[in-house]
């Protein structure tokens, strides 16, 4: 069974950083795209960022700038980061990481992130 582990999210100040991991245990395939995504209070869900095996990145347009997703550099492991710097109080949302390939879609259960001064 395909399982997506996130850590790393918490209180923070306005201004302050984070840095977000997520692992992907139960498959030996790696994801063709691995992301993060958010979901706030009375909101829909969101996308934040992905990133493409071949590299290719791609943000919201609300973090562009202050958000960095990367993954994992060694072959065929399923890891991905998000670092979030320069935090706004309109960050705050429970973070989902995302893992996709042709045998699936799969998602963890989320971390929260509070921004709050």
């Amino acid at each position: 069974q395909v399982q997506l582990v996130e850590s790393g999210g918490g209180l923070v100040q306005p201004g302050g950083s984070l840095r977000l991991s997520c692992a992907a245990s139960g498959t030996i395939f790696q994801f063709d795209v691995m992301g993060w995504y958010r979901q706030a209070p009375g909101k829909e869900r969101e996308l934040v960022a992905h990133v493409i095996k071949g590299g290719t990145t791609n943000y919201a347009d609300s973090v562009k700038g202050r958000f960095t997703i990367s993954r994992d550099s060694a072959k065929n492991t399923n890891t991905v980061y998000l670092q979030m710097n320069s935090l706004k109080p309109e960050d705050t949302a429970v973070y989902y990481c995302n893992g996709m390939n042709i045998r699936g879609n799969y998602w963890g259960q989320g971390t929260q992130v509070t921004v709050s001064s």
